[in-house]
């Protein structure tokens, strides 16, 4: 099997004349371990390898890919890229990226992780949906109980240098368990995201969803009114999914962000900063290039509540006249890259989550929100969306709460957010999101 530098190297050679070729080569491996009932439902593998290539000339751009080509199959796929070329409209801003020697980022892949044994994870999955079972006496099932794993190698060559190449691996868990109290059912949901089956806190994960899943039974419907609204760290992030996509110069560029002319500007309260760093660790999106061989690293997006700029690729940022933020991001080898965040997260405060629930006072804490795609829109930044939570009494977490809905919009909740944990944790939502626990002053929350 061909290393994925050479058939990137040979797409390179096939460049004619003064056109821009680009060569973007993958190969990855992933396992998926469901169970139920202490039995395995499901196991699935796949191996995946590809290569895509982009071909620039007149400012016009042509894609063409192909699944495992042998180096011999790589002057056609540039062929047919070429051809593609040749009917597409010309646009001076695309151009591709100089690639230069980047810094490694150690600590992406543990081969111990790949080697190990399919039936050590099995077991693990097995072991996931007993201790969720058993964390609590109101969660007796589980709806499910997962274990998967990832292995990523990843090359990037062009006309303007190159080749650059990294390796990562994954692994998860995530649960979903089930609190019955009578002809009642609550869902809760946790995962566990890490580098190595050693740092792989599935126990944690397995607690959270049966302690997410019992506190919410009994849940009654609250009245309308307004008042402080605690966003536990998946509320908060879930709300980030939807900030993200007006943080990309893409959707500035076309007009779909409602942050485009606010640069410079006060967005948000002095207590929010929001900042996206591919080379942090500790996110699940970390990476030292991004998919167009562009250093990543770190962008403050927001700064004490000030706006200060958006997320590029190669191309939104020659349109801008600014350099890329390392910020592209493919779907697969099959694509041509947009802009996506990498680790996009809220910095976090220095409050704990206890002491944002002492001085919340009478407030609603939001542990999971539900129509956020369909009620919220990134462009004009309006949302309603469902929720479930807790009452806030005198500090502490009280009563249940469901069939609540809270409305408002992006950017008054983030100049009315009160306070930022210091708890942060990221999630898998479009991405790799962060957030930490986020008081909000005042919301509108719907109920009766």
């Amino acid at each position: 099997m061909s290393d994925l530098t050479d058939l990137c190297a040979r797409a390179v050679e096939a460049a004619a004349g003064d056109e821009q070729v680009e060569a973007y080569a993958t190969a990855s491996r992933s396992l998926e371990v469901r169970v139920r009932g202490g039995e395995v439902e499901a196991l699935t593998s796949a191996e995946t390898r590809g290569l895509g290539i982009r071909v620039i000339a007149g400012g016009r751009v042509g894609y063409a890919y192909e699944a495992d080509p042998s180096p011999e199959e790589v002057p056609a796929l540039v062929a047919s890229a070429r051809e593609g070329a040749r009917f597409a409209e010309p646009d001076p801003a695309n151009e591709l990226p100089a690639l230069e020697p980047v810094e490694p980022l150690p600590g992406l892949f543990d081969p111990a992780l790949a080697a190990a044994p399919t039936e050590r994870k099995v077991a693990l999955a097995v072991d996931l949906e007993r201790a969720a079972v058993s964390a609590h006496p109101k969660v007796r099932k589980v709806e499910r109980a997962s274990y998967g794993d990832s292995a990523v190698r990843v090359a990037v060559a062009s006309t303007r240098g190159g080749p650059l190449e990294h390796e990562r691996a994954d692994c998860w868990v995530s649960v979903a368990a089930l609190a019955e109290r009578g002809d009642e059912t609550q869902a809760g949901f946790d995962f566990a995201v890490a580098r190595s089956l050693e740092s792989l806190a599935w126990e944690r994960a397995a607690g959270g969803a049966a302690e997410r899943a019992a506190r919410l039974l009994g849940g009654v419907k609250p009245a309308t009114e307004r008042l402080p609204v605690i966003l536990d760290p998946a509320a908060a992030a879930s709300f980030l999914s939807v900030l993200a996509g007006s943080l990309s110069a893409e959707a500035v560029q076309k007009g779909r962000s409602p942050l485009a002319p606010l640069v410079g500007e006060r967005v948000a309260s002095d207590l929010v900063s929001l900042v996206d760093d591919g080379r942090l660790l500790e996110g699940p999106g970390a990476a030292p290039f991004d998919d167009e061989g562009v250093a990543t690293g770190r962008t403050a997006l927001v700064e004490d509540g000030v706006l200060r700029g958006f997320l590029h690729n190669q191309t939104t940022a020659a349109r801008a006249g600014i350099r890329s933020t390392g910020n592209a991001g493919r779907n697969s080898y099959r694509t041509v890259p947009g802009v996506t965040p990498t680790n996009l997260f809220f910095a976090p405060g220095s409050e704990s989550p206890e002491a944002l629930l002492a001085r919340a006072g009478r407030a609603v804490y939001v542990q999971e929100v539900s129509g956020l795609h369909s009620g919220a829109s990134s462009v004009s930044g309006d949302f309603s969306v469902g929720a479930a939570g807790l009452r806030v009494e005198g500090g502490a977490l009280a009563e249940p709460l469901r069939e609540m809905t809270i409305a408002s919009t992006l950017l008054d909740v983030l100049k009315a957010i009160a306070g930022v944990g210091s708890d942060l944790r990221f999630f898998p939502f479009g991405g790799a999101l962060g957030a930490p626990t986020v008081l909000v002053g005042e919301m509108t929350v719907a109920g009766t």
